[in-house]
């Protein structure tokens, strides 16, 4: 039987901060979107992700993947954006059982109207509280974790 090997004082303030700034943060950039533009923070992404696609279209599955959420949270919200006219699906005519998530012109409008105060928002709540040496350091930090993390390391 191993020993845990457990996260000392320092540790364990970084790891109870890290918590906090995630959840603190995505709960104000979700609700200042949900305010000002009628959008969640997940919904939001999404249209970026659309977006920034070839031909403004993806898989479903590699939406998913790209959000970061469950195949039936992303079906529930990409049924939400349906019905507001900001998404469409379409038939993968490749494999029967897939579908793509199509961007609309509706939904390009939404994005271009809801991005700069997203981005403000982003700007004021992060960055702005940051130097630009810890912008840089953050950044190395968080490019180091993304790609353990999806390594499956």
């Amino acid at each position: 039987m191993s020993t845990v090997n457990w996260l000392d004082v320092e540790e364990q303030q970084t790891w109870r901060n890290f918590l906090v700034v995630n959840s603190l943060l995505q709960e104000r950039l979700d609700r200042d979107l949900q305010r000002r533009d009628k959008l969640t923070l997940v919904e939001y992404g999404i249209l970026v992700h659309l977006a920034e696609a070839e031909g403004q279209r993806l898989r479903m599955r590699v939406l998913a993947d790209s959000v970061i959420v469950s195949k039936s949270r992303l079906s529930h919200q990409v049924a939400r954006l349906e019905r507001d006219g900001y998404v469409r699906r379409e038939n993968c005519a490749e494999d029967r059982r897939g579908s793509w998530a199509v961007l609309t012109d509706e939904g390009g409008a939404a994005l271009r109207q809801a991005a700069p105060g997203h981005v403000a928002t982003v700007r004021t709540s992060l960055f702005d509280q940051l130097s630009p040496e810890q912008v840089a350091s953050l950044g190395e930090i968080m490019g180091s974790l993304a790609a353990s993390l999806r390594a499956g390391a």
